[in-house]
């Protein structure tokens, strides 16, 4: 993607722009091949981490060593978070109240760094879970690792506690569709209480668009009616759909792999083309003894192809030897992208985490969703009822299927029943492709949102 050369500040100095990302995989990584993308035009960049978050940073600095500088500040203490965890995946999706109350600790040291700089930043770019940083005293751009309809739905809520008190059905009637969710399958995030010692961090982190900027891991093609939505609500129209980044980012796969990738692949190449289900769950959700069995049988059943990735997951004994060479079960760490790339793949058992979403989109891939929790719902939705390029299979994390429905749906979807959605999820991914690449709408966001920087 070629870099249009760009003005810098008087006395030659180039923009100084602060990133401060969320100590959590899913809202960490995007934002690090964001800042990739500020460098590639321009820009330098201070990004503030925690000790142990460190080697994260490590890609971003061995392209860019002259662009970026680390400000490591020492994690704020908390009784509830054990000695030495600093991200969230040690934690849990249940530590994401106790990480953002942490972190509001830094204020101090970040605003004594700013103040003794002697090119202070222009502007901070920070997670949406660290609202309390729009009050450093430079404009501050909220970063939304998820998509639009979330940051729409949490923007809805965010003065309605009421609508938690009742176990009624919540119809959004403000949003484009005026959507109807089950107050269960509104984001976790959402305090269920609202006399929670977590509100207040929890809706100054999330709940507001009154940053001088939104940006947002999306792109109109999947989210056009939300992303307006969310622009009504922006002072200037400052919002930016600049996804999905995982196509144009620093690209990790290789380096944390602890799997044989070329085998992966080569018995992949041996499959028909659509024929193989990806199954992944993302990084945090190990399932249950009860949910390993239902899959298991479900996929036994189902005469499938397929490629299981799991965890410390209790897969059912002499289960690989029955499946052999029809499936395999992949432990740890699969190079996501790569699989969802692969013509042979046609399918992807998700649980509708975003980065997973993005990812399937990118690739064209159909989406067979589980969600679970947090944010899952939301995107389920999106996938299954707005854009038609998924088919729900389960939901709940808590939830066991019928291992015969599984095997059923999973048949019927892998075969001639899915043959729309896997035409709607191809086109799909072609349009997303299309959205980072020269003249995408992705691209000229990004291009807009550098000239904004630039221009502070």
């Amino acid at each position: 993607m070629p870099q249009p050369p760009l003005g810098t500040k008087g006395g030659g100095l180039k923009p100084h722009i602060m990133v401060f990302p969320y100590p959590a995989q899913g809202h960490l990584l995007p934002l690090l091949d964001l800042t990739h993308q500020l460098c590639l035009r321009g820009l330098t960049v201070s990004i503030i981490v925690t000790p142990k978050n460190l080697p994260y940073l490590s890609s971003l600095l061995s392209v860019h060593p002259s662009a970026v500088s680390v400000v490591t500040l020492p994690f704020p203490p908390n009784p509830m978070i054990p000695s030495g965890v600093e991200n969230v995946k040690d934690l849990g999706g249940y530590g994401n109240p106790l990480m953002m109350a942490s972190l509001r600790h830094l204020r101090e040291p970040i605003v004594n760094w700013l103040s003794s700089h002697p090119n202070p930043p222009v502007a901070l770019i920070s997670d949406f879970f660290l609202g309390w940083t729009k009050d450093l005293g430079i404009p501050r751009f909220a970063f939304f690792s998820s998509g639009a309809f979330l940051a729409s739905i949490l923007h809805f809520v965010s003065d309605k506690p009421h609508l938690f008190e009742s176990t009624e059905p919540v119809c959004l009637s403000d949003l484009p569709r005026s959507p109807v969710f089950r107050t269960e399958h509104l984001p976790s995030l959402i305090p269920q209480s609202p006399s929670s010692q977590d509100l207040e961090s929890v809706k100054d982190s999330t709940m507001n668009f009154s940053s001088y900027g939104c940006i947002f891991n999306t792109c109109e093609c999947l989210e056009e009616e939300y992303m307006e939505y969310v622009k009504q609500n922006v002072s200037e129209n400052r919002v930016f759909g600049v996804g999905p980044l995982s196509s144009i980012g620093l690209g990790r796969e290789d380096s944390e792999s602890n799997v044989d990738a070329k085998a992966l692949l080569s018995w992949l190449d041996g499959c028909p083309d659509d024929s193989v289900l990806y199954i992944c769950f993302g990084s945090q959700k190990v399932l249950t003894k009860e949910q390993c069995d239902a899959l298991a049988l479900g996929l036994e059943k189902s005469m499938t192809r397929f490629v299981w990735v799991v965890k410390k997951d209790p897969i059912p004994d002499g289960f690989e030897d029955r499946i052999a060479g029809r499936g395999m079960i992949v432990r740890g760490w699969a190079p996501q992208v790569a699989m969802l790339s692969h013509v042979a793949v046609g399918g992807f058992l998700s649980h509708c985490g975003w980065n997973s979403v993005l990812e399937a989109m990118a690739s064209g891939t159909m989406i067979l969703a589980w969600p679970m929790e947090a944010d899952q719902f939301v995107d389920a939705r999106l996938l299954v009822e707005h854009t038609g390029v998924a088919v729900s299979i389960c939901e709940g994390g808590k939830t066991v299927p019928a291992p015969h429905e599984l095997s059923r749906v999973i048949g019927e979807t892998m075969g001639e029943h899915g043959r729309e959605a896997r035409a709607r999820a191809k086109e799909m991914g072609q349009k997303a492709l299309a959205a980072t690449e020269d003249g995408g709408s992705s691209t000229a966001d990004l291009e807009r949102l550098v000239k904004e920087l630039s221009s502070l």
